[in-house]
């Protein structure tokens, strides 16, 4: 008797189990929710400007094409590195997003190589012949640890997740080259916050006298005078500094 009731006890547990669906890893249930929207996100108003799969979209700072020195790879935008620093790469240059966008808020992950240098425009304007950072502020993407621009500048203010070369991230909290940090921009009627990994790590405002007096105090305007007058609206790009880099779940919400 005892036989037989643990026979059908058993015959029931594996039963139960053969009928019950898979568990999803933790990695499993991650990979599924990138570059994509949830529920909360699509009805809140939230465009999705990478797929993950293609390029669409996108394409060269003053060009037409998709720099070939760019591909998608494991489900991010990928920059061939040339190891040139700020020449880029032969077949590189910076991407654009081909839409201006004013008041937003944009959402992008990225990921450097070692000793890798690159970073994040908003309010971009094309201008023929001229690079794109004549024009934009820079959410600065940086391997800290071994990227001689962490050191430069002043009060660490070339180090990632930075205004870039204007105003330094506080707190400094970016993961170590080779692993995914996010990054977050809010634009909203000359407000611009930075958020990094969570956290909100500067604000400033634009077309106030201290934003004036804060370029006026910068490198910038020795290469462009005008540069403290940063357009209303404009595009968002993504640099080529010739160094390896990578970025997904790219989302934006206008604001």
């Amino acid at each position: 008797m005892k036989s037989t009731l643990l026979i059908l006890f058993v015959s029931v547990v594996l039963g139960l189990n053969c009928n019950a669906a898979p568990q999803k890893k933790e990695g499993d249930k991650a990979s599924a929710a990138l570059n994509s929207l949830t529920e909360k996100e699509v009805k809140t108003g939230w465009i999705l400007l990478f797929d993950g799969k293609t390029t669409e979209g996108w394409r060269g700072y003053n060009k037409t094409n998709f720099p070939s020195d760019w591909n998608i790879e494991d489900g991010a935008i990928h920059l061939k590195g040339s190891g040139n620093g700020e020449a880029g790469s032969v077949n590189g240059g910076d991407l654009v997003y081909g839409r201006k966008f004013a008041n937003f808020h944009l959402k992008i992950d990225w990921k450097i190589s070692d000793g890798g240098n690159s970073g994040i425009f908003y309010m971009a304007q094309e201008i023929p012949g001229k690079e794109i950072w004549r024009t934009a502020p820079e959410f600065q993407v940086l391997d800290n640890d071994r990227h001689p621009d962490a050191m430069l500048g002043r009060d660490g203010n070339r180090q990632a997740g930075s205004l870039y070369d204007l105003i330094p991230a506080n707190p400094q909290n970016t993961k170590p080259a080779g692993e995914w940090n996010s990054a977050e921009i809010l634009s909203y009627q000359g407000t611009i916050i930075h958020f990094q990994n969570g956290v909100k790590i500067l604000e400033y405002h634009l077309w106030t006298p201290e934003w004036n007096a804060l370029v006026a105090d910068s490198k910038f305007p020795t290469y462009n005078p005008d540069w403290a007058k940063v357009a209303k609206e404009g595009f968002i790009g993504l640099q080529d500094h010739g160094n390896d880099v990578w970025y997904r779940n790219i989302k934006l919400q206008v604001k």
